[in-house]
């Protein structure tokens, strides 16, 4: 079956695009000597694991079900960062997580003897306070007030309230990036070796974790310069290095089908989609930003203009002002591009909206279904 004959609205794997970023990922892998991990947070479709394994040397979580599946679908390295535990799911997390990080000394100190007891990794996130996001703040980690991540000064506060308790931390863990390039990285890693290279020199730290926001994929991505930083790290401080990219792993490598239901007409024609912004890509509206859709230009671009919505009773589903370059009409399908990411991890059923299936896309351009939902699984998580 081949895209343009799915029923919609669906999500689409690009195999072909996935294995190519995870290529690339293996490349950095090998060629720096570090280890680099999937960010499930970003996508989380585990059907793709048993690939994404062949060149990655694990995953990664911000939680126990995510924790969960990582161990179950992937069975590499496992690591988890929350910026707090619950006490009943603590035991579990040792016994199924190789690292775990915490946010806080408070948090070490309740936590770590039991992360200690279990044999595993006790990491410590740090924030170097260094900011350098334009245009999607809420995504910034390192903005002023922060929750994630100890400063130095809380650091060296920990340190004190807390008399050997770092001394069981055998790692430190950051993650400041969104979608950036290199260069980002390499001005954030001189102000973590401003803030915090002490303790980087410290023989009991033996890793550094790098976190996510690397678009290590995209095509513009400075790679050489990424396995320079790294491999200069590892000889500086004697670690081991490690990456949690998450869209650098499917970057543009999926699609959400939708179909025109019907045409609106108020000042400008709008397309009512059988998908939704706020039920389907809540990025969309969160972000915000406006996704990629084949085909299409900037409005004006081309000579017909629309504005893309749903069928939700929400005012605010809009997904965005596109142009094409003939007339749309009811029953046309359209291609939201890059929606690998985000999208099927985020998704909900908001007024009832069906979840879209979910198909994979061979090399060859043929569709198999992974996934269907139904009533089903939108009144099982009602009461």
């Amino acid at each position: 079956m081949k895209i343009t004959e799915i029923p919609t609205p669906s999500y689409v794997i690009d195999e072909k695009q996935l294995k190519e970023n995870l290529q690339i990922l293996s490349r950095v892998e090998k060629e720096a000597g570090c280890k680099i991990l999937l960010a499930q947070k970003a996508f989380s479709a585990f059907a793709e694991y048993k690939l994404i394994g062949k060149y990655l040397s694990g995953a990664t979580a911000s939680g126990l079900y995510e924790a969960r599946l990582g161990a179950e679908e992937m069975g590499k390295e496992n690591h988890i960062f929350s910026p707090a535990y619950k006490k009943d799911e603590i035991d579990e997390i040792s016994r199924i997580c190789d690292h775990i990080i915490f946010n806080s000394f408070s948090q070490l100190d309740k936590y770590a003897e039991i992360i200690k007891k279990a044999g595993k990794g006790i990491g410590l996130r740090i924030n170097p306070e260094c900011s350098t996001q334009e245009g999607h703040e809420i995504y910034d980690p390192c903005a002023p007030g922060s929750r994630l991540g100890v400063t130095r000064k809380n650091f060296d506060k920990g340190l004190k309230d807390y008399p050997g308790l770092f001394d069981l931390v055998d790692g430190i863990h950051m993650h400041t990036l969104c979608e950036q390039n290199v260069d980002d990285l390499i001005t954030t890693v001189a102000a973590l070796e401003e803030k915090f290279g002490d303790i980087l020199k410290s023989p009991k730290i033996k890793w550094l974790n790098l976190g996510g926001g690397h678009h290590i994929s995209r095509k513009d991505y400075g790679v050489d310069e990424l396995i320079s930083l790294i491999k200069r790290l590892k000889d500086s401080y004697n670690v081991e290095v490690y990456l949690e990219p998450g869209e650098a792993v499917a970057l543009n490598a999926g699609y959400l089908v939708t179909e025109v239901l019907d045409i609106v007409e108020n000042d400008i024609s709008i397309l009512l989609l059988d998908a939704s912004a706020a039920c389907h890509m809540p990025d969309v509206l969160e972000m915000p930003y406006r996704p990629p859709l084949k085909d299409s230009g900037e409005k004006d671009e081309k000579p017909f203009n629309y504005r893309l919505s749903s069928c939700t009773c929400l005012a605010g589903d809009v997904i965005g002002d596109y142009s094409f370059d003939n007339k749309i009409k009811p029953g046309d399908r359209l291609y939201f591009e890059d929606m690998a990411i985000y999208s099927m991890v985020k998704n909900n059923t908001f007024n009832g909206m069906a979840l879209p299936s979910i198909y994979a896309m061979d090399e060859e351009g043929e569709c198999r279904l992974i996934k269907e939902f139904s009533y089903e699984d939108f009144k099982e998580r009602l009461s």
